[in-house]
């Protein structure tokens, strides 16, 4: 347990850390500012999908659960269900389309 909560430990300060940040020039920001609008790119849709797939894989076991639990309920579980996979999804293609728009805007 104690090792949990060494883990726990260095990730928070290791992320709640603030970097320092040094001023460049007009010239020298420019040549970086697209990898690292790539790298943000990247983790946003890298969070999103993690983030859709297990919700989604969450929603259908307990609907599955529930169905199996009461079949006869099954087609009041189902539509709910589906309604709220599409809304999930769209979520995921919501990140996408931002991820998207961050690299190649910059």
């Amino acid at each position: 347990m104690s090792k949990n909560k060494l883990k726990l430990a260095s990730v928070a300060l290791t992320t709640l850390t603030a970097a320092p940040a040094f001023a460049q020039g007009a010239g020298a920001a420019e040549g970086n500012s697209g990898s690292a609008a790539a790298i943000g790119a990247a983790i946003a849709i890298g969070l999103a999908v993690l983030g859709g797939g297990l919700g989604q894989g969450r929603a259908a076991a307990a609907a599955l659960e529930g169905i199996s639990r009461n079949p006869g309920a099954a087609p009041r579980i189902q539509t709910p269900m589906i309604l709220g996979l599409a809304l999930i999804e769209s979520l995921v293609l919501f990140a996408f389309i931002i991820a998207y728009l961050l690299q190649t805007h910059v």
